[in-house]
């Protein structure tokens, strides 16, 4: 999508800040000692992030405040919806993965689909935290952004919440199923 497009009428940006302050308010345990109104600063001054924000939650990831930099005020949103975006599932790993199959193709990749919505997958990490501030994926997985190592080889990871316990699991990167999608990342 080109640059030019990811501008939001007045009525969308409203929409969606309303939605993210909602969410900001109801779950204080992932953003502690943030008050929304400096998110909401930063947010204004970041104009494509916001869009990014807006596509995250078009395709039902809420988006919200994970992290905030003490020193350079850099504010992280993962997509906190309960399963994996619906708005992101039947995706293949990336383009490599999508030019590989040869019938049955996804419509196209999680790497690619997070590139024209201006987010990162997350990482192990960032899904291993994510799942310290409530319990996700439950019924669902989610792509993470695979080492190059383990892309290499034609595998990808993904993972998903069982058991009360984290797991983290591979898989061919062709792969895509109906409960698998992605979550990811912006920083503002």
């Amino acid at each position: 999508m080109k640059k030019d497009q990811h501008n939001l009428t007045s009525e969308q940006r409203d929409e969606l800040l309303a939605s993210l302050k909602t969410r900001f308010e109801k779950h204080p345990k992932r953003h502690p000692n943030v008050r929304f109104e400096e998110v909401e600063v930063r947010l204004n001054q970041n104009p494509d992030k916001l869009w990014s924000l807006f596509e995250m939650e078009r395709t039902e990831g809420e988006p919200d405040v994970v992290a905030v930099d003490k020193e350079s005020g850099e504010i992280t949103f993962f997509d906190c919806s309960p399963e994996t975006p619906k708005g992101r599932r039947n995706v293949c790993y990336d383009r490599t993965a999508l030019d590989s199959r040869k019938q049955f193709k996804p419509a196209t990749s999680a790497m690619d689909m997070a590139s024209e919505m201006g987010i990162e997958l997350l990482t192990e990490e960032q899904y291993h935290y994510l799942q310290t501030l409530g319990n996700f994926d439950t019924k669902t997985s989610s792509w993470l952004k695979t080492p190059l190592q383990i892309r290499k080889l034609g595998g990808a990871i993904f993972g998903d919440k069982r058991y009360d316990h984290v797991f983290i699991y591979h898989n061919g990167a062709d792969s895509y199923y109906g409960v698998r999608g992605f979550r990811g990342c912006v920083r503002i």
